[in-house]
């Protein structure tokens, strides 16, 4: 095996495993946030009230209280309603009430304490980027199988067909299927949850609508840029592993950028009257009695794989590519 050989079946093999990490990465959780407060004890508690951040949504990130804690033993972790019998001390001494006990929605909790504030729900975050991100890596994951190939034809081939099944994708679940017209009517209905205002509002919805449009449009525009700019131009080929790799940047970059407007966009019928305030993005912070710590889950760390998967890939195709390895 000549040595072009091996070059070529190890940027392969690195941009496969790059292509594994971020397809992972986006079903894992990439950022989690946690409040603490003398109100949430520890042992019913045990990790404040925190939340999971992924690139479709925020979710839960709090857990029942462990097992053996004082919180455990002296609480019943579980949703009672009209089907749960009355807990009886003697008969039920030994029936474990908190089988398929779940923790608190902390999502739900923290919007209640955001709101206070003057904060709208963490959900109407990002309302454009969230349902669209899976045809965003749909389009990187199309880049990084046309960068493992060498020659240019056959590079074309694979990103005309990868590009066209995305868009068909993308087409067909926002617009044939309706997702993007439910999509907004749940943040319109989101947005309104504590701060009534629906003419407000329903501009909002508009905006997310418009917005999403464009964005949906110029996605299919750039494929055809990138399968054009692959065919004309000599390095261009290089991008299509550079611009998937910088996703652990385009996430914290979005992520801070949604923080300055949930800090900076505070409703004035909030309880409490704060100045404009740059949430923590990484780190400790403190915001009255509450201590704020927010910092990469272990979803991030498969970004940062991916980013030092694709970089050596990337310098071996340049060099390649100068040598007239690859095309």
């Amino acid at each position: 095996m000549d040595t072009q050989t091996k070059q070529t079946r190890l940027v392969q093999g690195l941009t496969l495993i790059a292509l594994v990490a971020m397809v992972a990465a986006y079903f894992a959780p990439i950022w989690w946030v946690s409040l603490t407060a003398p109100n949430y004890p520890k042992d019913a508690f045990p990790d404040g009230i925190r939340i999971h951040f992924h690139f479709d949504g925020v979710y839960n990130g709090c857990k029942a209280a462990g097992v053996g804690t004082r919180m455990a033993n002296e609480i019943i972790q579980q949703d009672l309603d009209e089907n749960t019998e009355r807990y009886n001390p003697i008969l039920d001494a030994k029936k474990d009430v908190n089988k398929g006990a779940q923790g608190l929605d902390c999502v739900h909790e923290m919007n209640t304490i955001n709101h206070y504030v003057g904060m709208f729900p963490i959900a109407t975050g990002a309302p454009v980027e969230k349902p669209l991100a899976k045809f965003f890596f749909g389009f990187f994951a199309v880049m990084l199988a046309g960068f493992m190939v060498t020659k240019r034809k056959t590079r074309i081939l694979v990103l005309s067909a990868g590009f066209a099944a995305v868009a068909a994708w993308m087409l067909v679940d926002q617009y044939v299927l309706g997702h993007l017209a439910s999509h907004v009517e749940a943040y319109v209905q989101e947005a309104g949850t504590f701060f009534k205002e629906p003419e407000k509002i329903k501009a909002w919805g508009d905006n997310v609508t418009l917005i999403s449009h464009i964005v949906i449009v110029g996605l299919i525009l750039v494929m055809g840029i990138v399968v054009a700019g692959v065919a004309k131009v000599r390095n261009f080929s290089l991008l299509l592993a550079l611009v998937p790799a910088l996703l652990p940047l385009f996430f914290v970059v979005t992520y801070a950028a949604w923080l300055w407007f949930f800090g900076h966009n505070l409703h004035p019928w909030g309880a409490f009257t704060v100045k404009p305030f740059m949430p923590t993005v990484f780190g400790e912070g403190k915001v009255a009695q509450f201590s704020t710590y927010s910092y990469p889950y272990w979803g991030y760390g498969l970004l940062v794989l991916m980013f030092l998967n694709l970089m050596p890939a990337l310098l071996i195709r340049r060099k390649q590519v100068r040598e007239g390895a690859a095309e």
